[in-house]
């Protein structure tokens, strides 16, 4: 690893440079100390060899292929604003990175401060408690991920680039409690409900961003036992989460929805077969296609649900 950070630095800077315009460009990277981030951190020492997809499955790109040509677009690829497919079994994706700009789009809305705490959900290639770990410091970084193979990777990938967090091998549906309390909890994968455990390791006023359905839901958290928060307004698909959450899980999510239009895929999957599917078209086309950002989400004591508009109002399902 470290001939592969001294073999592409040069190059691998002109990459993330590129990236960081595009990103600002986008309209994102506003704060300085997120954009110094994306500009420092090498994303490559964090993808060594990732997958893409092919008609005939998935094709392996990799920094020590004796081709330079394949070697060349495997660093493009790795500075890419597209996620990246890190894992790989028996067919299907197990572990992937996600797209540099949703990840500048989640820190922004991670609000975090100096001296604040946070926990990753989903470990991952590492690259995003890098991130974390440049803007916080190591010693304010936790990160945990269910795969013993992932977590290990993603503690020499982090080492590799100069950095030391927690990185754990455990549930993330449980948190990590013996580096609680935290102010920041951010999930890299899909959790079909808000994971109690959480809310009881986080300190009072913190805040919760998970992806959820095909949104991402920011709460903030009175105490061990309640929270509240709105979508983002922006569209996320993760990988989801494993472990004791995953017997919980809500019904996949389906890829088509009317005219094609993934709001109402979000809300299909939100509402996790407590309507059917001509029941949840007939809501949706009477509260005029709502956007993703009029939904959100309580937890009040062991109950938790989502809504439309009003968390007392008329339209509200359970989410466990």
């Amino acid at each position: 690893m470290g001939a592969l950070r001294d073999e592409f630095a040069e190059a691998g800077a002109w990459h993330r440079h590129a990236l960081v315009r595009e990103l600002e460009a986008d309209g994102l990277l506003t704060d300085p100390a997120w954009r110094a981030a994306f500009a420092e951190v090498p994303r490559h020492l964090f993808v060594p060899y990732y997958f893409v997809s092919g008609r005939g499955g998935y094709e392996r790109l990799w920094a020590g292929d004796p081709e330079p040509e394949r070697r060349d677009r495997w660093l493009r690829g790795a500075y890419a604003d597209t996620a990246i497919a890190t894992r790989v079994r028996d067919g299907d994706l197990v572990s992937s990175a996600s797209q540099p700009s949703l990840m500048a789009l989640m820190l922004d809305a991670l609000d975090v401060r100096d001296g604040n705490d946070v926990l990753e959900i989903g470990a991952g290639s590492g690259y995003h408690a890098a991130l974390l770990c440049h803007r916080l410091g190591e010693e304010h970084v936790t990160t945990v991920d269910l795969d013993e193979e992932i977590a290990e990777s993603a503690r020499t990938h982090l080492a590799t680039a100069g950095y030391r967090p927690a990185v754990l091998a455990a549930d993330g549906a449980r948190g990590c409690p013996e580096h609680a309390p935290y102010d920041r909890i951010v999930a890299t994968c899909e959790v079909p409900a808000v994971p109690y455990p959480w809310l009881a390791q986080c300190r009072p006023g913190a805040l919760v961003l998970a992806p959820l359905s095909t949104g991402l839901i920011l709460l903030r958290v009175r105490d061990a036992t309640h929270a509240e928060g709105r979508f983002l307004e922006t569209s996320a698909y993760f990988v989801a989460l494993r472990g004791v959450a995953a017997e919980a899980a809500a019904p996949a999510v389906p890829r088509h929805g009317p005219a094609g239009d993934e709001r109402f895929l979000f809300l299909w999957g939100l509402v996790g077969g407590r309507l059917d599917r001509r029941e949840a078209l007939s809501l949706w086309l009477r509260e005029r296609r709502p956007e993703r950002e009029r939904f959100g989400v309580t937890v009040s004591g062991d109950r938790q649900w989502a809504w439309l508009d009003d968390p007392a109002g008329p339209y509200a399902w359970p989410l466990r």
